[in-house]
């Protein structure tokens, strides 16, 4: 049965000299894994080789979950805009599809998570994100934080995760723990040797969000780097684009 959806393209990987391998985020269908049978081939159904990050309409046949699907068309819309422009904001679609690839089960779909990836996409293609690297951090970190939700793993941000007492801008010193996933009180920071003390500003982005859009870009910095800690943690690994994101 063919079945008709709305897909990005988070990698491919050349199967022969006229196909391809390529794994898809789907609005209804979550992700797939599929063969594009001469997709490669100057005259296909897929307008040439399909690229990482492309976005469009596909139709695909599904073979069950053990065995690849067939796709069978793919309207692509390469990449373009600021993404070919801004190699900062290239890396970070590139890390963001990576987490999506790593931390989502193939079909089990996220719409609220692929249509905030899509916007995420599109406010840097078309440069609405402007060129300042800041602009494309908070995308990056409130997306990630969706990505978190969605998976199950939202950290607890709005009181210590250990001893459960509500954050208050008295805390005198506030931690993050992976173990712990989330905030930790001075009280309880002892219990968890992997935490990480946060500056006041970090903490009061963290508990409060809409922050995250006008904090300083040191304060950005810092919380992606909490953020990458914290998947590391998550995947038993740390992600390859990571490094790239947080060249600096």
């Amino acid at each position: 049965m063919l079945t008709k959806d709305r897909a990005v393209c988070l990698r491919a990987v050349d199967y022969s000299e006229t196909s391809q391998i390529v794994t898809l985020f789907a609005r209804l269908s979550g992700k797939i894994r599929a063969i594009a049978k001469g997709s490669k081939r100057p005259k296909s159904a897929f307008d040439g080789p399909i690229e990482p990050l492309s976005f469009g309409d596909i139709v695909f046949s599904d073979s069950g979950k053990e065995k690849l699907a067939i796709l069978t068309e793919f309207q692509q819309q390469p990449v373009r805009g600021e993404l070919r422009r801004n190699l900062f904001a290239l890396n970070s679609v590139l890390f963001a599809a990576e987490l999506l690839d790593a931390l989502t089960e193939e079909h089990d779909p996220h719409v609220a998570l692929f249509d905030h990836f899509h916007q995420f996409l599109q406010d840097i293609e078309e440069g609405t994100s402007g060129p300042e690297r800041g602009d494309i951090l908070v995308r990056l970190i409130l997306l990630q934080q969706v990505l978190l939700s969605e998976i199950g793993l939202r950290p607890v941000l709005n009181a210590c995760a250990n001893c459960k007492r509500p954050f208050a801008e008295d805390w005198r010193e506030s931690y993050f723990s992976h173990a712990a996933n989330g905030l930790i009180c001075r009280d309880c920071e002892m219990s968890f040797p992997d935490k990480i003390r946060l500056s006041m500003k970090v903490a009061n982005s963290l508990v409060d969000m809409k922050q995250i859009a006008h904090a300083e870009e040191t304060t950005l910095d810092e919380i992606e780097r909490i953020l990458i800690r914290h998947f590391t943690h998550i995947l038993g690994r740390l992600p390859r684009m990571a490094k790239l994101v947080m060249g600096r």
